[in-house]
């Protein structure tokens, strides 16, 4: 019978390190958040306005009896108060505030609570797992989506083959407005599809971060890399399905930064730091300048009107008109706007509906919070903008070393944040949900953890299948 000797020239083997049950519940609760938050429409369909309510209030109470026990006993490690996104906070703060001054104090108090609990998960997200954690929890929450979508938009298109509406309700007979629709059934006739999320413009940024989050894990090598590239395909054929003009805006913005990023990683001195700064940027204003002179005929190639689809005349000139009666401090927090409540019932009517939202979000919080809110909103995202720009584009280093590897990882906050930035001007979600789940969380986590991989915070962690995470030396 083999026996180890009594003078081995090595350790005898133990088994590999494990996450903890706790540990791994808080990353399935953290997927769970990031699909209700990315998926909010399809919650909304499923279980009325009502349900979607408790859901995010539920989710606010679990990050609440998660996070004040973790930060208690300081686990994983202590909570930074002092690197907190105040910006945003200050936002948050000054949206409750504004139930003061509301011209609409229901829809203030109950989309503030919508926006509570999406901040404190970011932070909680942001505080309890590390980079890897978060980027591989994206990446299973994209997988959900994109998976339950195509599997709806063939269950209409085969099994029950006509147009579903929200809450599986029955299609009446005289037929209504296809914007009323949840699938409208136009996976096989080559009409633009809409997922589980409800909204073709939804989906297509949704497959578009998705792209980028499994270009990421492939560059990182990660376990099933040809699973990541299958799933790459399928949001990239979601993403053209869905057939949106801002998420291809979108999509060429995230190019451009990624393409300067990687040149700036070339470079070797700051002098060609500086050629390529000043190089992108005469490209990238020239590239301005050429879509502002030229928007008529490249949206009407893109399929969409110049006008952005009646946004500047239907929407942003009565926007702008009711921002100007409290031009300072707003007319009261509401993102999304309550299509029931009188202030906003039959304003705005686009086929039919009620708008809930003003298609831009810095008119948006300009008519809500007015400079205020406006300025403290600049703030967040250009802060953001800053610290996940250096984030990719510095080398790691905390000593005299200069010649440690770039992260692929390092490269998806600040692509996230410009498609965030480029989606801004034709749509509001930056502002609420996903897009501030988003800020929220890659500011704090920029602010607190400024190297991947790098401090107590993300070393101590176990990562996927037991394997210790790999501290860089």
């Amino acid at each position: 019978m083999a026996q180890y000797t009594k003078h081995p020239v090595t350790a005898p083997p133990t088994a590999p390190e494990r996450e903890s049950t706790g540990h791994l519940l808080l990353r399935a609760y953290t997927t769970l958040v990031l699909i209700a938050v990315f998926a909010h429409i399809a919650v909304y369909n499923l279980v009325g306005i009502y349900g979607a309510g408790i859901a995010m209030g539920v989710m606010l109470l679990a990050a609440c009896a998660i996070g004040i026990p973790m930060i208690a006993k300081k686990q994983p490690h202590a909570f930074a108060w002092r690197r907190l996104p105040w910006s945003a906070v200050g936002y948050t703060c000054f949206a409750l505030l504004s139930v003061a001054w509301s011209q609409w104090r229901g829809p203030t108090i109950l989309t503030w609570l919508l926006l509570a609990a999406v901040t404190v998960n970011g932070l909680l997200i942001a505080h309890a797992l590390s980079w890897e954690e978060i980027v591989r929890s994206l990446s299973s929450a994209f997988k959900w989506i994109l998976g339950l979508s195509l599997a709806l938009e063939l269950w209409v298109s085969i099994v029950i083959q006509h147009p579903l509406l929200p809450n599986f309700l029955t299609v009446p007979d005289g037929g209504i407005d296809p914007h009323l629709y949840w699938v409208r059934n136009n996976l096989v006739d080559g009409g633009r599809i809409q997922g589980i999320v409800g909204n073709s413009n939804v989906l297509a940024i949704i497959a578009l971060f998705a792209v980028i989050t499994f270009s990421v894990r492939i560059a990182q090598h990660a376990r099933w890399r040809a699973t990541h590239i299958l799933w790459l395909v399928l949001a990239a054929y979601l993403m053209f399905r869905a057939s949106s003009a801002t998420a291809y805006l979108c999509a060429l913005a995230a190019a451009v930064v990624l393409l300067v990023a990687l040149l700036i990683r070339r470079a070797r001195r700051p002098r060609e730091r500086a050629r390529i700064y000043a190089t992108c940027g005469a490209i990238v204003v020239a590239s301005a300048a050429a879509l502002i002179l030229f928007r008529q005929p490249l949206f009407t190639a893109l399929g969409r009107g110049a006008d952005l689809t009646g946004r500047t005349d239907l929407i942003w000139t009565k926007v702008l008109e009711r921002a100007g009666h409290h031009p300072i401090f707003g007319n009261g927090f509401s993102s999304p706007w309550i299509p029931t409540d009188p202030a906003f019932d039959g304003w705005i009517v686009d086929h039919g509906i009620t708008v809930f939202h003003a298609h831009n979000m810095w008119l948006d919080v300009l008519m809500q919070l007015g400079v205020v809110g406006l300025a403290l909103m600049a703030v967040a995202y250009l802060s953001l903008l800053w610290r996940s720009w250096f984030f990719a584009a510095d080398r790691p280093r905390w000593d005299l070393r200069t010649d440690r590897p770039y992260s692929p990882l390092t490269l998806l906050p600040v692509l996230f944040t410009v498609v965030l930035l480029v989606q801004g001007l034709a749509e509001s979600t930056p502002i609420m949900l996903w897009g501030w789940l988003l800020l929220v969380l890659f500011s704090f986590k920029i602010k607190s953890v400024p190297l991947a991989g790098v401090g107590l915070s993300e070393q101590s962690r176990v990562t996927e299948r037991g394997r210790a995470a790999r501290r860089i030396p």
